[in-house]
């Protein structure tokens, strides 16, 4: 088995070497990561600068790029070989709920997704890196599960695994999306210079968390594994839509 390995918290960072070692043993491991922290780049392409690629002394390859960048990268030129799955993270935080439009680590797997590579973003509950080992025996069974059940499709994957040190023996839950409220107040503050500058805000708390849910299921002591599409078609409105604007091209 062929695995490409992409994160968005940089090449240097403690989950990507955790998601490494999750898969020692399970095939040839490609690592091709971004060069700094890329966090919320969402699925963002870099097309207005070239892209340089650069290979640690570890091996891994890391990009002056988004995680999405890595991975379009790796799948138009830089393997000469289509990899067998795409596996993102392990991410330092949560990606739940409607976190997930942000995340560059989700963006990554995404990324394989669209080539039609089976993929999955791993990302751990809290921020820190605790338990990291626990989380890395997590992944690694849950790698090898969904091996054992097949790679002839593409699928895309989001796991949420808690900062647990018995996290290896915690219950899986097959979960949907949660919803969050809207982001809290954008900060402002004065430059040294005295310029008003601006940061984003935190995320907004959880709106809906309940049962079935992403973040219902870690705050229980679960790993969360939602299944996701890239179709962003409301579906049930379509009806309306076609009743209220829809024409039939005449004047």
């Amino acid at each position: 088995m062929r695995i490409l390995i992409a994160n968005d918290d940089g090449y240097l960072a403690p989950g990507l070497a955790a998601l490494v070692r999750a898969c020692e043993g399970l095939g040839t491991v490609e690592v091709i990561a971004p060069e700094q922290n890329a966090s919320a780049t969402s699925n963002s392409l870099t097309l207005h600068r070239p892209l340089s690629v650069y290979t640690a002394s570890n091996g891994y390859r890391y990009v002056n790029g988004t995680p999405s960048d890595c991975v379009h990268l790796a799948l138009t030129g830089l393997l000469d070989y289509k990899p067998d799955l795409v596996l993102s993270g392990i991410n330092n935080g949560a990606n739940m709920g409607d976190d997930t439009l942000y995340s560059g680590t989700v963006a990554a797997a995404t990324e394989g997704y669209l080539f039609g590579v089976p993929s999955i973003a791993f990302s751990q509950v809290e921020k820190g890196w605790g338990h990291l080992d626990a989380a890395t025996a997590v992944m690694r069974t849950l790698i090898q599960d969904v091996v054992a059940g097949g790679l002839d499709r593409a699928f895309l994957l989001s796991v949420n695994i808690p900062n647990r040190a018995d996290a290896a023996s915690l219950p899986r839950r097959i979960t949907r999306l949660g919803r969050r409220h809207a982001s809290e107040a954008t900060i402002q503050q004065r430059s040294p210079r005295g310029d008003m500058i601006y940061w984003i805000g935190p995320a907004g708390a959880e709106r809906e968390a309940g049962e079935g849910t992403d973040f219902h299921a870690t705050a229980n002591g679960a790993v969360s594994v939602t299944p996701l599409q890239v179709d962003l078609t409301e579906h049930a409105t379509l009806g309306h839509w076609r009743q209220q604007l829809q024409t039939d091209g005449r004047p």
